[in-house]
């Protein structure tokens, strides 16, 4: 081998060991965007955008859960799933050996840990005291843009143009709205402006009837008699609903007497997660569309 081939050789080796090196070793600098990056997260509304944007994400909790909850976007067949979100399964996780690790504030306390496994970059959606729909946005094209993926901004601009489409198409009578999810028959937590679910209801130009301080989005439990102080409202009940609540609302004179039950202001709409992100917010508007125009017909 002549010595001009060897030094050929060995640069050639090199660069393939430092390739591979910055594709798998936690810590290392990545590039600014490689299509195709294999990612994970244990945040839910990371992992529904990741999927909305076509990224190739390997790994995420509780998908039996998301698929209940989110119903969309549809999950692979290929993502592993890590198990529960506050303590998910690190071994899978690194078995999956994602590239790069997406996660939030709601994880926090799993990023020493996650570093270890590859390199992690933060981004949270819902934060005290702030908007949870412009974190979304800011969220989806700074995926998309990472991953060099278009479709980021694509999802942005659909989200905005649907909410639009919703907004000319959804009969407002001018009734505000309450959005509930019960806990049991008695037992309910209500969204507040601060949350998705509210962040929507006013782009389509509908009032939010809570106007008293929430946590993360919500105030719960909330019991059920709060109901019977607001006589003009729409009740939009947000599913998964336990089983005892369907018995209570055919057989419980109280639910019955309600105002606005009597009137029938009152729209069930399928599962939503309710800590999404425009997927979430887009799937939300579109059952509350569909809701709105039922109970028009009934």
């Amino acid at each position: 081998m002549t010595t001009a081939a060897a030094i050929s050789r060995r640069r050639f080796l090199a660069t393939l060991c430092a390739a591979t090196l910055a594709g798998t070793a936690p810590g290392l600098a990545q590039p600014a965007s490689l299509e195709g990056l294999r990612v994970a997260t244990p945040d839910w509304a990371i992992f529904e955008t990741l999927l909305a944007i076509g990224a190739n994400v390997v790994a995420a909790p509780e998908l039996l859960g998301f698929a209940d909850v989110a119903v969309t976007p549809k999950v692979p067949a290929s993502v592993n799933d890590l198990g529960l979100r506050g303590t998910p399964n690190l071994e899978t996780l690194r078995l999956a050996a994602p590239g790069l690790i997406f996660n939030s504030n709601f994880y926090a306390r799993l990023q020493d840990r996650l570093e270890l496994i590859a390199p992690v970059e933060t981004h949270s959606v819902y934060v005290p005291d702030q908007s949870p729909y412009p974190l979304a946005e800011a969220m989806t094209l700074a995926l998309g843009e990472r991953l060099g993926l278009a479709v980021g901004t694509q999802l942005v601009s659909k989200a905005q143009a649907s909410f639009e489409a919703s907004r000319q198409t959804l009969i407002n009578d001018g009734h505000p709205a309450i959005m509930v999810n019960f806990g049991d028959a008695r037992h309910l937590r209500v969204f507040g402006a601060d949350s998705m679910f509210g962040e929507v209801l006013s782009r389509l130009g509908i009032d939010n009837a809570w106007s008293e301080a929430t946590s993360y989005s919500a105030m719960a439990p909330v019991g059920i008699e709060i109901l019977a102080g607001m006589p003009d409202v729409w009740i939009i009940v947000i599913a998964p609903t336990p089983a005892d609540v369907a018995g209570m609302m055919q057989t419980s004179a109280f639910w019955k007497a309600l105002p606005s039950v009597k009137a029938g202001r009152v729209i069930q709409l399928g599962p939503v997660n309710p800590y999404g992100a425009l997927p979430a917010a887009m799937r939300f508007a579109d059952l509350l569309t569909e809701g709105y125009a039922h109970a028009r017909r009934r």
